[in-house]
């Protein structure tokens, strides 16, 4: 079953909320960005221009690196939802294929939809030499993440 969220706010509107920021040097309001569900999240994107600091976060434990209609984690309460369903749901009712559609298009596939996509899919999965030579310049054990960014 799918779950509803509020959708995520626009904070270009009058009254938004800021934060203050102290620094050496001074302080920052920074915009308070709302969350579609969970916790809400403070823009840092001005900060190194108007402080000329950085934030510090190892691992990523603590940064939202986007808004997002797709995705909503919550890794310490067990949560996680694309466009609003349980992983559990998907996991266990769904194909690769199904939720493959599910992510670009919104919504779960009619039967027609899912042999259409599926079609279009396996007429491009075919992978270019090039890419073949660029992933085997990397070591078997890198981590997938900045392999894939440095693409």
């Amino acid at each position: 079953m799918k779950t509803e969220g509020i959708p995520v706010a626009d904070n270009a509107e009058a009254g938004q909320e800021h934060a203050t920021l102290k620094y050496p040097g001074g302080e920052l309001d920074l915009d308070i960005v709302h969350a579609s569900e969970g916790a809400d999240g403070i823009a840092l994107g001005s900060l190194l221009a108007k402080t000329g600091y950085t934030t510090f976060d190892g691992g990523f434990v603590n940064t939202s690196a986007t808004k997002s209609a797709i995705t909503y984690i919550d890794g310490d309460a067990g949560i996680l939802r694309y466009r609003g369903y349980p992983i559990e749901q998907l996991a266990e009712k769904s194909t690769f294929i199904e939720v493959s559609y599910l992510l670009i298009f919104g919504e779960l596939p009619t039967a027609e939809q899912l042999a259409k996509f599926t079609t279009q899919i396996q007429r491009h999965t075919l992978l270019h030499e090039d890419l073949k030579r660029f992933f085997d310049g990397f070591p078997r054990n890198a981590h997938p993440m900045p392999v894939l960014s440095s693409a």
